[in-house]
């Protein structure tokens, strides 16, 4: 059976309605969403409440939780005081803009959803607020995939969309005595373990303009990554309209990959 899996839909409207119709086109009836339904974008009841009316299943985002806990509870890495600035002006205006019961929703939603053998997390399952990045270290994301006790983590957060593979592997297990008399060998290989990032609905960060999201097919096991246009202009004008800072407007548009890089690439948030 096929399901599609989406994420970080960041209060875009236009382009989380086009996803949802791209994947009701294909007749797919499960949808699992890894969280960050709001900020940045300027319609985020809009885009809860649709959330709540298609009883998607939907696991808690970063921004979800910091609307719900404050900013305290952020351990993320901003890339330039601007871009920080800039986001702490969308979670206020995000508080002030939702309503009370989408907050008590958000505050509802679990960590974590695990299918048989699969795990939906948004960050890792550690943290909404852990990046599991495509070059992070084989070991490492092995790790984060065993220690679950699943066989596909499912994951977003990254805003990057990507399919990754972990097998053929081994660990070689050498112990001794103190006398050094006494030795045993162990080899362990390791089983074929995937990670499956959805990348963005409403912010995509993947170097072009379109929402992406996955279909995986449990039976033949394989993965699809979609790319979906929908109508930048109409959630550009939008994000004006509201107030929110124009370079939201400005990057999704132009599809660009952390684009306050370019500001202050000296600046590394260490909260």
């Amino acid at each position: 059976m096929k399901h599609a899996v989406i994420s970080c839909l960041h209060a875009n409207l236009s382009a989380v309605e086009a996803v949802l119709g791209d994947i009701d086109r294909q007749g797919i009836e499960t949808i699992t969403c890894l969280g960050d339904l709001v900020g940045y974008g300027p319609q985020p009841n809009e885009v809860v409440d649709l959330i709540r009316d298609r009883k998607i299943e939907t696991c808690q985002g970063c921004w979800d939780e910091d609307i719900i806990d404050g900013l305290d509870a952020c351990d993320c890495s901003y890339p330039s005081q601007l871009a920080e600035r800039r986001g702490h002006i969308a979670h206020q205006w995000t508080t002030e803009k939702l309503t009370d019961e989408n907050k008590e929703f958000l505050a509802s939603l679990p960590t974590s959803i695990r299918r048989g053998r699969s795990l939906f997390v948004h960050g890792s399952p550690n943290s909404q607020h852990e990046y599991l990045l495509p070059e992070m270290d084989a070991f490492a994301a092995l790790e984060r995939v065993e220690m679950s006790g699943a066989d596909t983590l499912f994951c977003g957060h990254t805003h990057l969309p990507y399919v990754r593979e972990l097998g053929n592997g081994s660990i070689r297990v050498h112990i001794k005595n103190a006398s050094d008399r006494e030795r045993e060998d162990k080899k362990m290989t390791l089983p074929i373990r995937r990670i499956v990032n959805a990348g963005s609905v409403g912010e995509p960060r993947h170097g072009g303009v379109n929402a992406t999201y996955v279909i995986h097919d449990d039976i033949k096991n394989n993965v699809e990554i979609r790319e979906v246009a929908y109508d930048i202009d109409r959630t550009c004008e939008a994000i004006i309209e509201a107030g929110l800072p124009h370079v939201f407007a400005w990057r999704l548009s132009n599809g660009f990959e952390f684009a306050e890089l370019a500001e202050d690439a000296s600046h590394v948030c260490e909260r």
